[in-house]
């Protein structure tokens, strides 16, 4: 592309050149011609007035009193009636520009120069318009070659761009170049750039919460699995079993909660449920974790709370506080429900000695971590619990206080009224 820039500019250049300068050729060449005709008109004029001035005044008439009057290179033949032909200078030979003129006393002065002379003049502003035209030509390759350079350098760097988009690279450049039409293509890619860096974020997001989110369902499935190897009873399998459909629907709820927020973070599908089942469920499935770890799991506070949200993700997140309560604090870990305003409160706490300070409300943002963990597990509870339109906060940080805030039933019964 870059040769065929030059190419094409250097051909309008030449064009140009071609036409003007042939054009200019001819008129100078015209010009030249006439100027020299009428500068020996002039002298032949300007001789025979001298002549006749002469000739009335009786004074001589010889080449020898006309020879400063005229050009030295030209040649003149004054023929006088009467008297022998006066000639001044050598008459020239091949090509030759005449003027003849006749006086009032009857003489006849002809002029005469060689062609030679105009076409040395000629010649001479040929070589100038020669000269002129070689360094346009050198200008248009500078200017070709420069302009060349400024288009197909940012083409260069856009094919860059687009290659490193197609090898993993969404990083936007932000480079403009100063060319509309560049430009544009140039935030077309850089808009690619940030969809494609957002779409990758994503996926990245819903594989590290997916694998964070669904350890805890399995392993519960896969201890409940044990037990029902280990016992012969038909009504421990049979307990054993429904508890573990039950983790089963959680986990499909959990998978689809994640699918779902990886589309749209903000879709949630809010229901009124009964909160102490929830809860109930919760410390059924962590209590033999509890129990293992030496530590006890319990529940205080209202009772008969009824929350607008979504069951699946408001027991994930109980779960994960809970499961944080048991991989860092310490002794007793107690769920607390309260009533504040329109809002059911769900509180987490333990004996341990909680949040350090440095942390504080960081320790909701992703990979941000008091102990050797992800950093993943409030983060993704925060994310569940906001969109039901709840949210999660931690209270106190020692000893350690989260509490999940949930939208209660009649203030939803009380927006369908007021709607």
């Amino acid at each position: 592309m870059r040769r065929r820039l030059i190419n094409s500019t250097l051909a309008v250049v030449l064009v140009v050149i071609a036409v003007f300068g042939i054009s200019l050729v001819i008129v100078e060449t015209r010009t030249i011609e006439n100027s020299a005709q009428e500068s020996v008109q002039s002298e032949a004029v300007r001789l025979v007035s001298i002549v006749d001035s002469r000739l009335l005044g009786g004074e001589r008439v010889e080449s020898g009193v006309l020879q400063e009057q005229i050009t030295p290179e030209r040649y003149a033949r004054i023929d006088i009636p009467g008297r022998q032909a006066i000639e001044i200078g050598d008459r020239p030979e091949g090509g030759i520009i005449t003027a003849t003129q006749k006086g009032e006393q009857g003489e006849t002065v002809r002029v005469e120069e060689s062609r030679a002379t105009v076409s040395r003049e000629i010649g001479r502003t040929l070589l100038v318009i020669l000269a002129v035209a070689l360094l346009a030509v050198v200008a248009a390759v500078f200017l070709a070659v420069r302009q060349a350079n400024r288009l197909t350098a940012p083409l260069t760097d856009l094919a860059e761009t687009a290659e490193r988009l197609g090898s993993g690279d969404p990083r936007p450049r932000h480079r403009r170049y100063g060319v509309p039409e560049l430009d544009r293509v140039a935030d077309v890619l850089d808009a690619s750039a940030e969809r494609i860096a957002r779409m990758l974020t994503a996926e990245r997001r819903l594989a590290a919460d997916a694998s964070h989110q669904l350890r805890t369902p399995l392993t519960a499935l896969s201890m409940r699995l044990e037990e029902i190897t280990l016992t012969d009873d038909p009504e421990t399998v049979k307990e054993e079993a429904t508890i573990a459909l039950t983790q089963v629907e959680r986990l499909t709820d959990v998978v689809q909660r994640l699918l779902t927020n990886s589309r749209d973070p903000k879709t949630g599908s809010a229901v009124a449920f009964d909160l102490d089942e929830v809860i109930k469920q919760q410390i059924e499935e962590w209590r033999p974790a509890a129990r293992a770890a030496g530590r006890a799991l319990v529940r205080s506070g209202k009772q008969g709370l009824r929350a607008v949200g979504t069951p699946g993700a408001v027991s994930q997140v109980l779960a994960t506080l809970i499961e944080n309560s048991l991989m860092h604090g310490d002794g007793t870990v107690a769920l607390r429900t309260r009533v504040t305003g329109n809002q059911a409160v769900v509180e987490v706490l333990d004996e341990g000695p909680g949040v350090p300070p440095d942390l504080g409300a960081r320790v909701f943002e992703r990979t941000v971590s008091g102990r050797n963990s992800t950093g993943l597990g409030l983060a993704v509870a925060r994310d569940l619990a906001e969109a039901d339109g709840g949210r999660l906060e931690l209270l106190q940080q020692q000893p350690p206080v989260f509490a999940l805030f949930l939208s209660r039933e009649a203030e939803l019964h009380g927006e369908h009224r007021h709607g």
